[in-house]
């Protein structure tokens, strides 16, 4: 595995890959997330035969951090993706998306359906948000607006987590600095990507009709314990033509984390059987 960084024109992105020359595969971060929330499964995804690319998104990580929060959008998300799959010299891709990362894949995939062999939708939901106080998410714009996202990391933890789930706690216990990650994460964040995002994640289009007219291989992967994410996407598996769903044991909103094997040897399965690929 190695690091490096592509120009897209008005944005550089960093990212982590591993069998370059493989089939490619794109692997994309949720809210707040990094490539390396992929980062123990590129090497393994390369072993079979997979260029296994994982980007930090603009305003994430060592990518670039635009000013004004009009340059943050799923939209530009995914016109982000299309352009660095084009820098990468892929013609076709399988795209795989986690929450936030999930929803900029099924804009990719409405938008450019041509471009993909497979489509993994991990955690993710086809429109707002539900089940986040709004109330909340006004006292993390403001706590953003007057002390950054340092400010909103301290203030958080006074306050439970939507995400929280016993998978997570266990894998606090079985890893010790998972959640020193997770504030280091949070603060290479841009300010006016948290405040753009955190408007359009709670209020934007639903998808769900747009995404039964994909005829392509799909994947809707989703914890057991992810309460807000179960239903949407139990709702995405039975409206696309072609998708299978899994339910992850011991898992909440990020199986790849708290259920590592169960996890990849689920996306392999995919991989290995819809979209041609040697196993």
């Amino acid at each position: 595995m190695r690091s490096r960084s592509v120009g897209l024109g008005d944005v550089d992105l960093a990212l982590l890959e591993s069998g370059t020359g493989g089939r490619p595969l794109l692997l994309v971060h949720g809210f707040g997330g990094a490539k390396e929330d992929f980062a123990d499964h590129l090497d393994a995804f390369a072993d079979h035969g997979w260029h296994a690319v994982a980007p930090d998104l603009r305003g994430h990580g060592g990518s670039s951090k635009p000013d004004g929060q009009e340059s943050y959008s799923l939209a530009t998300f995914a016109s982000d993706l299309r352009a660095l799959a084009e820098a990468l010299g892929w013609e076709r891709l399988t795209l795989l998306g986690h929450s936030m990362g999930g929803m900029a894949a099924q804009v990719f995939a409405v938008s450019w359906p041509d471009r993909l062999d497979g489509l993994i939708l991990m955690d993710t939901g086809h429109g707002a948000v539900k089940g986040i106080d709004p109330e909340l998410v006004e006292l993390g714009k403001t706590v953003v607006r007057e002390g950054g996202m340092a400010l909103l990391v301290e203030v958080q933890r006074q306050y439970d987590k939507v995400l929280d789930t016993p998978a997570a706690e266990l894998l606090r216990q079985r890893r010790p600095g998972h959640g020193e990650y997770g504030d280091r994460k949070a603060l290479s964040v841009a300010p006016a990507m948290w405040l753009a995002m955190a408007d359009e994640l709670l209020d934007h289009e639903d998808r769900l009709e747009a995404l039964s007219h994909l005829a392509l291989p799909t994947l809707v992967i989703v914890g057991e314990q992810d309460g807000p994410f179960r239903a949407p996407c139990d709702r995405m598996a039975a409206a696309i033509p072609n998708a299978t769903l899994r339910v992850l044991p011991d898992a909440g909103h990020s199986p790849q984390f708290e259920n590592p094997q169960v996890w990849r040897d689920c996306v392999l399965g995919f991989l290995s059987t819809s979209t041609g690929a040697e196993a």
